[in-house]
C-alpha cells in the first residue's frame, strides 16, 4: 500500500499506486492540516445538476481487514494503537495483533467458523476491540448490539442474524448482561460452556464474558488460551480463503418506528471508508492520538475510529466505557490528544464541564463531528475555545459504511459550518425530490441517493426491506433532505418522513433546529414532523435545558420564536411542545411527543 522512503522522523510517503508526489509526514506536535492524495473542489463552480462524482484518481483498496491491520503492524510495532483510560490498558501495534491472532485462534478452537455470526454487546472496552478484530481475521462476522438492548431487542437481533457466540461484560452502570440474557435464554444457567440449547435462541452455543465467568460461561482469558498451534495453522488457512467482498460486520440500525434491520457490510467497504477518511482529513502515517468517545457499537467509531487506526497507524484513546466528558477532557490532556471523533452533544457537554477552562487542550488540532446536525454557532464554539482549527463534519448512514461526505481542513469556516463537506472519492450523490423521482435544480432541497463502493451488502436476511432503499440501479435513499451546491458541497436539511408540511409549504426540521438554538437557553433540539389532518404534519420539539433547569421565561418566549419574522414556518408555534428530555447515552434518536 504504502512505501516508507526514509526511517528519520520525518519520512517520505508514497502511494505505490497512484501518480502523486511525496508528501512529507511531520513529527508529533505539528499535524499537516490539508488533505493527502486527495484534490480540493475547485474555487471556480463545477456543477451544474443536482448530481456529483467523486475522484477516481485514488485506487480502492482490495485488501481485508486482516491485511490492512498487517501492513501496519509492519510499519509502527511500536507505536501505541489503543489505549483504555479507565482500566488501564495499553497496547502496541505489534501487541495487538498479537492478541488479536490468539484471540482469532480461540474462536476456532470453540467451534466458530467462517460465515457465523458473532454478537458483541457492551460498552466501550478492549474487548470489543480485540473481537472486532480477531473475528475478521477468522472470516467470523461481528454483529454490533446496541449496550443498551433489554432482553426482546436483544433476542430479535440474535434471532435475525442467527448469532452463534455473544460477547459481554458482566454489568454496565445498572445493565447485567447476564441476567438480561436469561430472561431470552433461561437454560444459560444450566448448561455448559459452549454447549448451549435455547428454545427462544437456537443458534445460540457459545457465550463469553468479558470480565466474569458465569453459570455457561466462558471467561475471555479461556478464549485466548484455548487456540494452540494447529489453530493457529487453520487460522492461516482461512486467511487464504477470505475475500473482500465478502460480508465481516453487521450493524443494527435505530429508527423510531419497526424493527431494527442489520445493515451488512464488507471488508471492501469499511476498509475503504476509513481509507479514504484519513487521506481527507492528511492523518496518513502521523503519530496522531485520537480521542474516541462516541460507542463501538456504532459505524462512527469502528469504522472512523477504529478501522482508520488499522489503516493509518493512528492511536485510538478511549477515556471511559460510556461518554463521560470530564474523563474525555482529563484523556485529551493526559494522553496529548490532537484528534477527537464525536458527536455534537459530546462536545456540547464538555464545554459545558464548570471546569472546561483547566483542561490543557493544546495539543488538538482537529477531528470528526457527526452523527446529528451541528449547529454553526457550535461548530465555531468547539473550533475556537477547543483549539480545533482542522475539525471537521462527516456525514453518512451505516448503510454507506458510513462516510459519504466530509469537509476538508483547508475548507472555510463557512464551508465547514453551513455543509457536511465535499462527496467521498469512489462515490455518486444525486438529490431528487421524493414524490416524482426527478432531479431537482441546484440548491433545491430533495431526497439524497448515494451510489458507490460504500452502499452495503443488503440489510440481513430482509431482501424487502433492502429493495426498499437500493434501487435496480444501485442507489441507496438516503431518507435524508439535503441541498447541493454549485461547489459540489452538501447541505443536509431534514428527513423526508419529517418534513412538516403547512399551507403546501415545505418546512425542514434542521432549519428550525438551528434557530432554536439560538436562544440562550437551548443546549439541543430535535424537530420532527407528525401527521395532523390530511396532508399536513404538525411539528414537535424535543429540547434539552443547559444545567439550572427550564425557566417560565423560555417557555413564555416560545411563541416568540416561533413568530420570528424570517422565519416562514411563522404561526406553527401551536403545534410545539415543549418537553425537557435527557436522552440515556446510547439513544441516537430523540422522539417528538404532544396533542
Amino acid at each position: 500500500m504504502y512505501q516508507i522512503a526514509s526511517p528519520s522522523s520525518f519520512r517520505a510517503l508514497t502511494c505505490s499506486q497512484c501518480p502523486c508526489p511525496p508528501v512529507v509526514l511531520q513529527p508529533p506536535g505539528s499535524w499537516v492540516t490539508h488533505a493527502l492524495h486527495t484534490k480540493m473542489p475547485s474555487v471556480s463552480p463545477k456543477v451544474t445538476n443536482s448530481y456529483i462524482q467523486g475522484p477516481t484518481d485514488i485506487p480502492l483498496l482490495d485488501k481485508t481487514v486482516g491485511q490492512c491491520l498487517e501492513e501496519t503492524v509492519e510499519r509502527f510495532p511500536d507505536r501505541e494503537a489503543l489505549v483504555f483510560c479507565r482500566d488501564g490498558v495499553r497496547k502496541t501495534f505489534a501487541q495487538f495483533k498479537e492478541e488479536v491472532d490468539q484471540a482469532a485462534a480461540g474462536l476456532l478452537a470453540l467451534g466458530l467458523r467462517k460465515g457465523d455470526r458473532l454478537g458483541m454487546w457492551g460498552p466501550n472496552k478492549y474487548e470489543w476491540v480485540l473481537m472486532q478484530f480477531a473475528t475478521a481475521q477468522a472470516g467470523i462476522i461481528l454483529v454490533s448490539v446496541n449496550p443498551a438492548y433489554q432482553a426482546s431487542e436483544l433476542e430479535f437481533v440474535l434471532r435475525k442474524v442467527g448469532c452463534k457466540a455473544l460477547v459481554f461484560p458482566n454489568q454496565f452502570k445498572t445493565q447485567k448482561y447476564y441476567d438480561v440474557l436469561k430472561q431470552s435464554c433461561p437454560e444459560l444457567e444450566k448448561c455448559s460452556p459452549g454447549g448451549i440449547k435455547s428454545k427462544r435462541l437456537p443458534d445460540l452455543s457459545i457465550v463469553i464474558m468479558c470480565d466474569s465467568k458465569l453459570p455457561g460461561t466462558f471467561h475471555m482469558n479461556e478464549v485466548m488460551q484455548a487456540g494452540d498451534s494447529s489453530h493457529l495453522k487453520q487460522l492461516r488457512a482461512v486467511q487464504q480463503t477470505l475475500s473482500c467482498n465478502e460480508p465481516i460486520n453487521i450493524q443494527f440500525t435505530s429508527g423510531t418506528t419497526g424493527s431494527p434491520k442489520g445493515a451488512t457490510l464488507s471488508h471492501r467497504n469499511i476498509v475503504n471508508n476509513a481509507n479514504l477518511v484519513g487521506l481527507r482529513l492528511g492523518i496518513t502515517g502521523q503519530e496522531i492520538r485520537c480521542g474516541l468517545p462516541a460507542p463501538l457499537y456504532h459505524c462512527l467509531a469502528s469504522v472512523g475510529g477504529c478501522m482508520v487506526m488499522a489503516l493509518h497507524g493512528t492511536s485510538c484513546i478511549f477515556s471511559s466505557p460510556g461518554f463521560e466528558g470530564k474523563a474525555l477532557l482529563e484523556a485529551v490532556s493526559r494522553e496529548k490528544c490532537s484528534f477527537l471523533l464525536g458527536t455534537p452533544t459530546m462536545f456540547i457537554d464538555m464545554l459545558s464541564q464548570p471546569d472546561f477552562d483547566s483542561y490543557d487542550l493544546s495539543t488538538l488540532r482537529g477531528g470528526i463531528i457527526g452523527g446529528s446536525s451541528v449547529p454553526p454557532e457550535i461548530m465555531k464554539t468547539i473550533i475556537t475555545k477547543m483549539h480545533m482549527p482542522a475539525l471537521v463534519v462527516a456525514y453518512g448512514t451505516t448503510e454507506n459504511s458510513p462516510v459519504t461526505f466530509m469537509g476538508f481542513p483547508d475548507d472555510s469556516i463557512d464551508q465547514r459550518t453551513e455543509t457536511v463537506g465535499y462527496i467521498f472519492p469512489h462515490t455518486e450523490a444525486k438529490i431528487e425530490d421524493p414524490e416524482t423521482g426527478q432531479s431537482v435544480p441546484l440548491n433545491t432541497p430533495g431526497e439524497l441517493q448515494i451510489r458507490g463502493y460504500c452502499v452495503m451488502l443488503g440489510y440481513w436476511n430482509d431482501p424487502a426491506k433492502t429493495s426498499e432503499v437500493i434501487t435496480a440501479e444501485g442507489w441507496y435513499k438516503t431518507g435524508d433532505i439535503g441541498v447541493l451546491n454549485e461547489h459540489g458541497y452538501c447541505k443536509i436539511v431534514g428527513r423526508c418522513k419529517d418534513m412538516i408540511i403547512r399551507g403546501g409549504e415545505n418546512i425542514y426540521p434542521a432549519e428550525l433546529e438551528q434557530f432554536l438554538h439560538t436562544h440562550p437557553k437551548v443546549e439541543e433540539v430535535q424537530v420532527s414532523g407528525r401527521r395532523w389532518g390530511g396532508d399536513i404534519s404538525k411539528g414537535h420539539t424535543v429540547h434539552l435545558s443547559r444545567p439550572g433547569g427550564w425557566c417560565e421565561g423560555f417557555k413564555d418566549g416560545r411563541r416568540d420564536l416561533c413568530l420570528h419574522p424570517t422565519a416562514g414556518w411563522a404561526g406553527l408555534e401551536g403545534g410545539f411542545p415543549v418537553l425537557s428530555f435527557l436522552p440515556d447515552q446510547y439513544t441516537q434518536w430523540l422522539l417528538g411527543t404532544g396533542g
